[in-house]
């Protein structure tokens, strides 16, 4: 089996609702979806959600990284042969995440539907029997992310994830006017996304809060201090989870080296995919270190595979693939029930591209066949 060729699509997700973090606010989400066709007429699906503050893409650099200089090299390659694939892009390129998690994820998913298996199949297997990710809350009024976390409760989820990163007292009055509202009971889960900064400002949060009994504080300082997160560590009891500051092999040696945090949370866009993933995955497990696998708010397609290798890996206790639940016209559909992922048996991903809604929300496309480049 052999890639014959890509096509890259740019589109705009529609949302259903603003999406409000420390350093952005979305009215709808920039992706790129790829179908990578082989000559035994199968074709994978993958997904490139850049973000530049993350990833140090954007949306116009990654479909240009894909049409240009990735696609190219992976042509008349087998997508089993997926460390060479790799190899080709890395020296193709350097960096570019997000880029290259397209093609790995589409990669599995043409693994997987040649086999006739699913892709947690070739990850470990099912680990995990359910899969549940939170309600997440962008930055908005203490009161308005109180009532809708209230309303996300009386749905059925049991854990929600507060977005904050603005004003620090105003930021103090939403995490306790959302824990007021949802009761004792129920997992908080708090991220700064860098917002707080550096220590001084982190710790001042996080002591008054520390009655508000949050599951864990992800990523109060800037991404590249991990001194100053090794220190706010050390002068709290509750958990530090490592994000922005977290992307390949050589991040996760600092972070368990400087014993910066208890938690890591990978992406498969900053990783590159689910390959690289399940290295950092098991460096994590060496170090006693627990993982998430986050969202940067991806459709149906990158969320499928980010909960395939959830589903497949014992050392990741908790996901936030939220992204279907936001989006208002999703390019393929990921089974959810309420807070609950369903991965099916199906072969490869287990999702079927929407190809009307596809067209529908495309800006630009290209197909890759050798070294040709054409309209789509």
């Amino acid at each position: 089996m052999k890639i014959t060729s890509v096509c890259v699509h740019a589109i705009r997700l529609p949302l259903k609702r603003p999406f409000i973090i420390a350093y952005a606010s979305y009215e709808d989400m920039p992706s790129i979806i790829v179908k990578v066709e082989t000559d035994n007429g199968l074709v994978g699906l993958g997904e490139a959600v850049p973000d530049q503050n993350v990833t140090g893409e954007t949306w116009e650099s990654t479909y240009t990284m894909l049409v240009h200089n990735l696609a190219p090299v992976v042509i008349g390659e087998n997508p089993f042969d997926i460390e060479r694939i790799h190899e080709k892009m890395n020296q193709a390129v350097w960096g570019v995440p997000a880029a290259k998690a397209a093609i790995d994820i589409a990669c599995y998913d043409l693994m997987g539907k040649a086999a006739g298996q699913p892709v947690y199949h070739f990850l470990g297997g099912k680990y995990h029997t359910t899969l549940s990710f939170p309600y997440v809350l962008s930055i908005l009024e203490p009161e308005v992310m109180a009532a809708e976390a209230r309303q996300a409760v009386a749905a059925g989820y049991d854990s929600i994830k507060i977005k904050v990163g603005a004003d620090l007292q105003t930021d103090i009055q939403r995490i306790r006017a959302v824990r007021q509202a949802v009761g004792p009971d129920v997992g908080l889960r708090v991220d700064a996304n860098q917002g707080w900064e550096n220590r001084a400002n982190s710790l001042l949060v996080m002591k008054q809060i520390e009655d508000c009994h949050i599951d864990w504080m992800e990523q109060p300082v800037l991404a590249d201090d991990l001194e100053a997160l090794a220190d706010i560590r050390k002068q709290t009891t509750t958990p530090i989870m490592v994000d922005e500051g977290l992307h390949g092999t050589k991040e996760m040696r600092e972070v368990i080296a400087k014993k910066a945090a208890d938690k890591v949370n990978i992406k498969l866009m900053k990783s590159g995919g689910i390959y690289p993933a399940l290295k950092l995955v098991n460096q994590a497990e060496m170090a006693g270190m627990e993982c998430q696998i986050g969202s940067m708010l991806e459709s149906s397609i990158g969320s499928a595979a980010g909960a395939h290798l959830s589903l497949a890996k014992k050392n990741i206790i908790s996901n936030e693939l939220a992204g279907p639940t936001i989006i208002s016209r999703d390019v393929a559909e990921l089974t959810i029930h309420g807070s609950q992922i369903v991965v099916t048996d199906q072969p490869g991903l287990g999702v079927e591209l929407d190809e009307a809604v596809l067209a529908d929300i495309t800006v630009k496309s290209e197909q890759v066949i050798g070294a040709k480049r054409q309209p789509v």
